[in-house]
């Protein structure tokens, strides 16, 4: 049996998963059951797998931010305390990360392998150049979108799903967050 990957992402309304302006993190928008949900959804056991860049982001992002800001929100704080794997051919150790493991090599290889062994879930947030091609390869079994209710056509960054194959998409869970804010997590399979 092979363990299930979820890519897991934040995106504004128009597709992008940054924004060069000053919409401050989730954009300005997220709430307490945001937040709530996200800690729950961290607070089972998997596996997390990272990009170079994503790691990078992450580990200067927690680096540079105090215990108690917005940055360090409590399903950060689990998420940093999953075992990772960081999968870079650029990278070299020691990660500064409690329980990660930087693979290098192909994603795609990394991947396949890592969905054979564990024995628990594993889970990418953000990563998206390296999520693009493991759901090309077919190894992603969940996208998970939290859709964010603005449209950042200015200072949008980091188009989530450029360059990616197409798709068709089954929906398996949707819910409602603070009022405005979406998840909706669905099975990809290539379209033909």
């Amino acid at each position: 049996m092979t363990a299930t990957y979820t890519y897991d992402v934040f995106s504004s309304l128009d597709g992008y998963g940054t924004n060069s302006g000053s919409w401050g993190g989730y954009w300005g928008k997220q709430g307490p059951q945001l937040l709530d949900h996200r800690l729950a959804v961290y607070g089972e056991e998997q596996r997390m797998v990272f990009g170079a860049d994503t790691y990078r982001a992450f580990a200067r992002m927690l680096a540079s931010s105090t215990e108690g800001s917005d940055v360090r929100d409590p399903w950060v704080t689990r998420m940093r305390s999953l075992s990772a794997t960081v999968v870079s051919t650029t990278l070299e150790g020691p990660l500064d990360w409690p329980d990660a493991t930087l693979e290098s090599g192909d994603a795609v290889d990394v991947v396949a392998r890592l969905k054979e062994e564990s024995r628990v879930p594993l889970r990418s947030h953000g990563s998206l150049s390296m999520n693009r091609a493991l759901m090309a390869a077919g190894l992603v079994d969940r996208v998970q979108v939290t859709l964010f209710p603005v449209i950042t056509g200015q200072t949008g960054q980091d188009p989530v799903f450029r360059g990616a194959a197409d798709f068709d998409l089954e929906l398996l869970e949707s819910r409602t967050l603070d009022g405005d804010i979406q998840e909706l997590t669905y099975r990809p399979t290539p379209h033909v």
